[in-house]
């Protein structure tokens, strides 16, 4: 048996399906990541569906990887940035078991997210909405979400939502919007940059004095060595002379 763990990106919403058929789940082995499956086979209440295949684990709970061309499961030297592993530490490289890939028996649970609706509603999935907890953070996706312009005031567009705990007055919560630019933003840029322009203009400067310097200092360690060996030579003379 496998599960598939369907989710609905229009309405919000998911499900988890059991199947127990091996002729409906032999239509997915060998599938891989990002591959779309037709839903007819999974039975009539899925005509018309179109499923991609999102993910999955095993049995014994490894993650499927992207990327990694086997049914089997292997172990990769994993970095910062990449599925399947979060970074404790700064700079820190694990070895971690991984699955691949493609679909095979072997996979416990298999995510699905539907692609294109088909004919019938599913029950759970096609008519629930589920409405989105948090709303966008950043500047422009607010924008985008409320067709606002650059001019727009975007404090009193933020999604915000009321927690109440027992025995206390309810509070409320609103995101704080980030890559937000405010006249005090645009007075940091320009101090950063005077900074590095003048920084820049000290370092020329030094350069320029340090050149000077080693050359007296290469001048006066040639005249040093010219007045010792005019000494050398003269000393050698009297002795001669004498």
């Amino acid at each position: 048996s496998m599960k598939f763990n369907v989710s609905n990106p229009a309405t919000g919403a998911q499900k988890c399906l059991e199947i127990d058929d091996e002729r409906k789940l032999r239509e997915f082995y060998d599938k891989r990541m990002n591959q779309e499956v037709v839903g007819d086979v999974l039975g009539d209440e899925f005509k018309g569906y179109i499923f991609k295949i999102s993910g999955g684990n095993d049995k014994q709970g490894f993650p499927m990887k992207q990327g990694v061309m086997t049914t089997k499961r292997v172990r990769l030297l994993l970095r910062k940035g990449s599925s399947c592993y979060r970074q404790r530490r700064k700079g820190e490289r694990k070895r971690k078991s991984v699955r691949g890939c493609i679909v095979s028996g072997d996979i416990q649970v298999l995510n699905l997210v539907i692609v294109k609706k088909g004919e019938g509603d599913l029950p759970g999935l096609t008519d629930t909405n589920v409405p989105r907890r948090l709303g966008p953070k950043r500047a422009t996706r607010i924008r985008k979400l409320f067709a606002l312009d650059k001019g727009d005031n975007l404090e009193q567009y933020r999604v915000k939502r009321e927690i109440a705990r027992e025995g206390k007055k309810p509070t409320i919560k609103a995101p704080k919007i980030q890559r937000l630019v405010t006249p005090e933003r645009l007075q940091r840029k320009r101090a950063l940059k005077a900074n590095k322009r003048d920084r820049g203009q000290e370092d020329k400067l030094q350069k320029a004095a340090y050149v000077k310097l080693k050359a007296l200092r290469v001048k006066q360690a040639k005249e040093r060595r010219a007045e010792q060996a005019s000494k050398r030579r003269s000393q050698n003379s009297a002795t001669k002379s004498s």
